[in-house]
């Protein structure tokens, strides 16, 4: 029988905890008791939390009872995760992650194993509106923002809420084989594996302020005339810079190349005709900025991992 622990915490998100929770639970189905899972939860300050949709839980165990060693333990995340500090759970963290098989957070839960200087040198992912704060707050950290889960070791952490449906799923083909996690998928009505990466459900360009400088100014004309012709040197003309000073400060502000910047606007502008209208995959890439729809499935490949069409498919 193989251990798996989730902590509980206040303010935690209860999907992160059900959602891997129903996966070992109903692989237990076509396993052999021996090899089936056991389930527990652990309170890391009491035993009674609340989720954030206002849900009680009341955990099995308090921390300072707890095994400090388990097959699989799993972090849920949650506002909690990323707008509390937990000492205690840190500490007894520290203290088992050498000694577990498998440490793995769920969306924001890697939040409290940075907390807990867990994630430092490793390769790590989280909800993709939350990566760029889990980079800054733990600059230690090596964070992908595209990736459904990232294995690093013994350390496996996941993207948004559902994913931890995903991880856990890889773990159960890991211990018994790919046909008992195809059957725990088919009874969830969930794949396997997924099409694309994170970035899919993600903005490709982040809110751009309204403040009146030269850089966003720029931004914002890009964003409200994608389908134009532009080039480094049109977009430092917008900005009454030279060439070389445009670019630079472009990089510098926004983390990204002006060119960078004018496809990922115009991607995500065929986003929103792919997700909100059935307009001819031609028009789309026209409305858009592409030069063809050759143009547009190129770049959706290479950005999302999707094209066009599969994407209106998946989300319209």
């Amino acid at each position: 029988m193989k251990s798996v622990a989730i902590v509980l915490f206040q303010d935690l998100l209860l999907l992160d905890v059900a959602g891997p929770a129903e996966v070992f639970s109903i692989a237990n189905r076509f396993l052999d008791p021996a090899d089936s899972y056991e389930i527990t939860t652990i309170g890391s300050d009491e035993l009674r939390v609340r989720a954030s949709n206002g849900i009680a839980l009341t955990a099995d165990t308090p921390i300072e009872h707890a095994p400090e060693t388990y097959d699989v333990l799993l972090v849920p995340g949650g506002p909690g995760a990323y707008n509390q500090v937990f000492p205690r759970l840190q500490g007894w963290l520290r203290t088992v992650a050498p000694r577990v098989r498998c440490l793995a957070s769920i969306c924001t839960g890697a939040f409290i194993l940075g907390q807990a200087e867990l994630l430092d040198g490793r390769r790590v992912t989280t909800h993709w509106n939350y990566t760029e704060m889990l980079a800054k707050r733990f600059p230690k950290a090596e964070v992908e923002t595209d990736q459904v889960f990232v294995r690093d070791g013994n350390l496996i952490t996941s993207g948004g809420v559902t994913t931890g449906i995903d991880l856990a799923l890889s773990i159960v083909a890991e211990d018994h084989g790919k046909e008992i996690a195809l059957a725990v998928a088919k009874v969830l009505l969930v794949v396997m594996k997924r099409q694309g990466g994170q970035m899919q459900f993600s903005p490709l360009v982040a809110a751009v302020a309204k403040e009146d400088s030269p850089i966003t100014k720029v931004q914002n004309y890009v964003l409200e005339n994608v389908t134009e012709d532009f080039s480094v040197e049109r977009l430092a003309g917008l900005a009454a810079m030279s060439s070389r000073h445009f670019s630079r400060v472009f990089i510098r502000d926004v983390n990204m190349t002006p060119m960078e910047f004018v496809q990922r606007a115009r991607i995500d502008r065929a986003r929103s005709l792919l997700e909100a209208t059935d307009t001819p995959l031609k028009t789309v890439a026209y409305r858009s900025g592409f030069g063809s729809v050759r143009q547009m499935r190129e770049l959706f490949s290479n950005k999302l991992g999707l094209t066009p069409a599969q994407y209106r498919r998946q989300f319209s």
